[in-house]
């Protein structure tokens, strides 16, 4: 088997159809398709069996986050490349077989992301330097960006000076839609669990560059990724844990003084604390 997907879905049947209609128009013949199900009870296995009857549906008892559920998938599938992929986000013509054939033509490389685009058709600046502890004043949403988007802390985080028309090699991708080598898994471990969703795209990128694989950015290969959380309320645990990823990544990634530890820990909670309060005052989520 050439190339397997894993697609992890929560409740997400509103868009999850569009995803596998995409995945298998997407150039790449004979793709494996297994979907992760973290417990939605919406019936999920039903719908598949109807209308997706070549993907396979594990299925578990608790929501055991992003990470957990994509370990689940590679243990099950047994493509060269695996293709990882959030349920909201639709591949673009035949960006799959580009991503393979990318991964084919770079041995070094070790994974590739497409060129994420939002609904509107601008880009989702989804491949990025590592982050460092200060980088969450200077991402794509903080208030500094906002209002000062050419600052050079916000421009050497989001790779802004880059035109994004050509593949290269960047620090990391987005986990909403990557391909790896499933040899890269074996060299250097799946996803880390301790990361429940956010970030273990960002370590897993960087286990893989400090083992001496390269990651790409491949703007040939396209997709469009509908993030639906940016205008409703969410659950306030995915606040939660998107700031916890953030604290485990830096302590992990750069253990330094305990003092300035200490202080990039209070400033990412009071962070999460104001999203929290923001968040609080969205319209509920569907």
């Amino acid at each position: 088997m050439r190339l397997s997907a894993i697609v992890v879905h929560y409740r997400s049947l509103d868009v999850l159809p569009r995803c596998l209609v995409a995945l298998a128009a997407a150039g790449e013949p004979d793709v494996e398709i297994v979907v992760v199900d973290n417990n939605s009870r919406d019936g999920l296995a039903e719908r598949l069996a109807r209308d997706f009857p070549a993907a396979r549906v594990i299925s578990n008892d608790e929501n055991v986050g992003y990470a957990r559920a994509v370990n689940q998938g590679i243990a099950a599938t047994s493509g060269e490349y695996l293709l990882v992929m959030n349920p909201d986000c639709f591949l673009e013509g035949r960006a799959a077989r580009t991503l393979a054939q990318y991964l084919d033509a770079h041995p070094r490389t070790g994974l590739a992301g497409p060129k994420l685009l939002n609904p509107d058709g601008s880009y989702e600046l989804s491949a990025r330097s590592f982050p460092d502890h200060f980088t969450f004043l200077f991402n794509r949403y903080s208030l500094l960006t906002r209002l000062f988007p050419r600052n050079r802390w916000s421009r050497r985080y989001l790779l802004t000076d880059w035109d994004h028309a050509s593949a290269r090699e960047v620090d990391w991708v987005s986990g909403a839609c990557m391909m790896v080598r499933r040899e890269v898994i074996k060299a250097v471990g799946a996803m880390d669990e301790g990361f429940f969703m956010f970030n273990e795209d960002v370590d897993w990128c960087r286990r893989i560059t400090q083992a001496g694989w390269a990651v790409a950015c491949v703007p040939e290969a396209r997709a469009v990724h509908e993030v639906g959380a940016s205008r409703r309320r969410v659950a306030a645990r995915v606040i939660l844990e998107r700031h916890r990823g953030m604290i485990r990544y830096f302590h992990k990634h750069h253990p330094t003084n305990p003092l300035v530890s200490f202080l990039a820990d209070t400033l990412i909670l009071a962070r999460a604390g104001l999203m929290l309060a923001r968040n609080a005052l969205l319209p509920p989520g569907r």
